[in-house]
């Protein structure tokens, strides 16, 4: 008689991590901003990362914390995370190769196969050909948006919970509109409302003006609707500065700023939905990148060309038919370059250069003009850029924060959630 012999079913390693969790370790590793390359030789314009680095980091991410359940991880496998030369160990590459298995079939990164390259025939009509070289290749992954928007929301979650705030609608203002929630009395029907009638105050008008009696005949006079707390929009462009000081002097800069955008994407997305975001990069000159690019994007050996990206700021807010329209700019630098008329670019990185100043508080002046607002975030609190900063502030009646890295995110959330109900009028 056969018997069946049943145990306790004992999952891999793998499959106990909760990858949220580890995407949320490996925020730094993505996000890089060319601040390594500097220490380590990684290529500043190739935001492009290989496999095997993302294996490394997701070793050093099991190495440092409470990834790994005790219960979920033997204890030879423990040794061997714990020895300097774990890659070496074919159990720890099992499952370095399961969990980026995992990350791939989640949707967390996107792997790219390294090109296949064909050796060239033995043989030719003239003789025999030579051995081919091999080609060096491997194998890289980008990730995708949903890694960019699940890193978006744990930064907004984290800043956020630092604010002591737990939940945010949407802008308010003193004005009165009619809508679905009401919060105020009730007005006359005008053609273009929302169609929230006021049902009570609409029979009572009909009563009072013909009487008591059945049928009760309305009129278009009679309608009552509803009002509530007119909440208004904003298109907002983020001025990201992307020149080479932004990693120098021993502090990456570029990172917090990347993930302050982030934030702030998510936040508009999903608590101001009629609000609008562009980003903005500026260095020797000004591009407009979208959004889903931001993790993507890195330094490079730049001067700051703070006109031309106000310039490309400028065309974008004017397209938007909102009720407010702003900058916010975040740099840590005076501007030391501008586009000529002929196209060329004038660089002075000593100093603030009279010429570069002048011009630049001119596109800041037409800023002013068109109505738009420059709130201005500066990572530097140099003794020579505090008054060019407080002119840019005077000119257009916006803020000037001079912070830090840490505290970036904190500034600039508080200051778009309150701004629109203090500066409207």
């Amino acid at each position: 008689m056969k018997f069946v012999r049943y145990g306790k079913y004992v999952g891999e390693p793998a499959d106990a991590i909760d990858l949220e969790e580890l995407i949320k370790r490996l925020g730094d590793f993505f996000l890089q901003s060319g601040f390594e390359s500097q220490y380590y030789g990684v290529s500043q314009k190739d935001p492009d990362r290989s496999m095997e680095a993302l294996r490394e980091a997701i070793l050093r991410a099991l190495q440092e914390g409470d990834l790994l359940p005790e219960d979920a991880m033997s204890d030879e496998l423990r040794k061997m995370l714990r020895d300097p030369g774990a890659l070496n160990s074919q159990a720890v590459n099992d499952l370095l190769d399961k969990l980026t298995e995992r990350l791939a079939n989640e949707g967390f990164i996107n792997p790219q196969q390294p090109p296949q390259v064909t050796p060239p025939p033995q043989t030719s009509a003239r003789g025999q050909l030579g051995q081919p070289q091999d080609r060096q290749t491997e194998a890289r992954f980008e990730i995708t948006d949903k890694t960019i928007d699940f890193l978006g929301f744990k930064t907004l979650q984290d800043l956020l919970g630092s604010l002591g705030r737990s939940s945010f609608g949407r802008h308010d203002t003193r004005d009165l509109s009619t809508g679905v929630e009401s919060g105020g009395a009730s007005r006359h029907y005008e053609f273009g409302d929302t169609l929230n009638m006021d049902i009570s105050e609409t029979l009572f008008n009909a009563v009072r003006r013909e009487g008591a009696k059945v049928p009760i005949e309305m009129t278009y006079s009679d309608l009552m609707v509803h009002q509530c707390e007119y909440q208004s929009s904003c298109a907002t462009v983020v001025l990201l500065d992307c020149s080479h000081s932004m990693i120098l002097y021993g502090e990456d800069r570029f990172t917090p700023a990347k993930r302050v955008a982030m934030a702030l994407s998510h936040l508009i997305r999903t608590q101001y939905p009629g609000d609008t975001l562009s980003l903005v990069l500026f260095h020797d000159s000004a591009e407009e990148v979208p959004l889903s690019e931001l993790a993507r994007v890195q330094v490079g050996p730049y001067y700051t060309n703070t006109r031309e990206g106000l310039r490309l700021a400028q065309r974008i807010l004017l397209r938007q038919k909102k009720d407010m329209r702003q900058i916010v700019m975040i740099t840590d630098g005076k501007p030391s370059a501008l586009t000529l008329e002929d196209g060329r670019i004038y660089k002075n990185a000593f100093g603030l250069d009279p010429f570069v100043v002048g011009q630049t508080l001119e596109e800041i002046n037409k800023c002013k003009r068109a109505g738009i607002m420059i709130n201005t975030f500066m990572l530097a609190s140099d003794y020579s850029l505090v008054h060019f900063v407080q002119k840019i502030t005077e000119m257009c009646r916006g803020k000037a924060y001079f912070t830090t890295p840490y505290t970036l995110g904190q500034y600039l959330l508080m200051d778009y959630m309150s701004r629109k109900t203090k500066q409207i009028h």
